[in-house]
């Protein structure tokens, strides 16, 4: 693979991040206005859904890309990135769940955790620690 290819995939992948990161923003506030019990607003919850969906799986399917053409040679934090996108889609999909027996507290908490493991992951991208 040569250098275009790798950077527009990289184009893609960092696109994909801005799009989950409005995704995640603009879908939060389903669970502060319009809440229904214990479910979040459905008003646009195809959309963001689709939209949430979309940005994660371009993530994984370029970053996987991207490791390959690498040949596998990451960093260190690479790995600490990786744990981190799993609590991220996991609180997610707990803040989100199709059920009742979810608290609306323990929504917002999954979200909460969501958020800061995204804050995590963009931070450590742009620190890129050494931990040598």
């Amino acid at each position: 693979m040569n250098m275009e290819t790798q950077l527009l995939i990289k184009i893609i992948h960092m696109s994909a991040v801005t799009l989950a990161v409005l995704a995640i923003f603009i879908r939060a506030f389903t669970l502060f206005k319009g809440v229904q019990g214990n479910q979040p607003n459905p008003a646009g919850r195809k959309l963001f859904v689709a939209l949430q969906h979309l940005s994660m799986t371009l993530i994984a399917a370029t970053g996987i890309a991207l490791l390959v053409m690498k040949n596998f040679d990451v960093q260190p934090w690479f790995y600490a990135k990786v744990v981190l996108f799993l609590v991220m889609l996991s609180s997610l999909s707990k803040a989100y769940r199709k059920t009742d027996t979810v608290q609306l507290q323990q929504r917002r908490a999954g979200l909460f955790l969501a958020a800061v493991a995204l804050l995590a992951i963009i931070g450590l991208v742009m620190i890129k620690p050494n931990f040598g």
